[in-house]
């Protein structure tokens, strides 16, 4: 029997999200600081013949066909690129919401090409990893290799690692689905900030301070499409200890920044004894 081999995929926090404009071809160039969580799902590989992934979880019924999943398309299109890979059996344990604005389908296509790279002896900084990532989606090369960055152009550019504290966050998911698409097309013709993302100080309170001089660029086109972001954003700018509140991405997953684990632990349970139908999750952004 092959080893089972393990990579964990953080869920990706866009601390902030600019929009520059509209390309000819029809996406949009961004500029967003990124952030992964110590919350995650954990891919499985089983090195063998037959490419196949199964799916358990929370959220595994939400993930739609098997066939249309980020982690055999990187499978694919690594495959198109490195001759005779070793693929063979995963196994994906779904706890990141589905359609929510924080990468969870791209963290698991990153897992899955790190977990490639294991089984066929490849560098960690093999180029073909990185156009394979590119070729499955845009937010899967800064999944790759999952720490703090800015990401440019369409997913395309990433700046060196960031040094980032870890910073405590509460995500809060309203359970509702918000197609990527749908709310790029409600941003269409609005203006973006104009302020390039700077380099992050040092320290919490530094970091959160220079956070709060951004935001995310579709929060209103989210919110046309979604109006329970509007709640989600009112309910963490209830909390005590609350630092700063945002949306993650396209949405609808918002996140709320705390000074202490212990602030953003009590902020969890408060507003999971609230508002039940909500998904909510306490966890850290990581520090790198």
């Amino acid at each position: 029997m092959n080893e089972l081999l393990v990579e964990t995929a953080p869920a990706k926090i866009n601390l902030i999200l600019r929009v520059l404009g509209r390309r000819e071809d029809g996406y949009h160039e961004l500029e967003s600081l990124v952030g992964f969580t110590e919350f995650a799902d954990t891919l499985m590989l089983e090195p063998g013949p037959t490419i196949a992934l199964d799916i358990s979880g929370p959220f595994a019924a939400a993930c739609g066909p098997v066939a249309d999943n980020l982690v055999l398309k990187a499978v694919a299109e690594l495959s198109k690129r490195v001759r005779g890979v070793v693929a063979g059996r995963f196994r994906l344990e779904k706890w990141i919401p589905v359609a929510a604005g924080v990468g969870g389908g791209s963290a698991d296509a990153g897992a899955a090409l790190r977990l490639l790279a294991r089984a066929n002896g490849l560098a960690h900084d093999d180029p073909r990893l990185a156009s394979a990532a590119l070729a499955v989606g845009a937010d899967v090369p800064v999944c790759l290799d999952p720490r703090a960055r800015v990401m440019s152009g369409v997913g395309d550019l990433l700046s060196a690692p960031l040094a980032l504290p870890e910073l405590p966050v509460l995500l809060v998911n309203p359970r509702v689905p918000l197609a990527t698409r749908d709310v790029f097309n409600a941003f269409s013709g609005s203006a973006g900030s104009k302020v390039p993302v700077g380099t992050p100080p040092k320290g919490r309170d530094a970091v959160i301070n220079f956070l709060a001089g951004y935001d995310n660029d579709l929060t209103r086109a989210a919110i046309a499409c979604s109006p329970a972001i509007i709640d989600v954003l009112m309910a963490l700018r209830a909390l005590p200890g609350l630092k700063l509140a945002r949306m993650s991405g396209s949405g609808p997953t918002c996140f709320g920044l705390f000074r202490s684990r212990s602030e953003a632990d009590a902020a969890a349970q408060r507003l999971q004894f609230e508002r039940k139908e909500w998904w909510v999750i306490s966890t850290a952004i990581s520090a790198s």
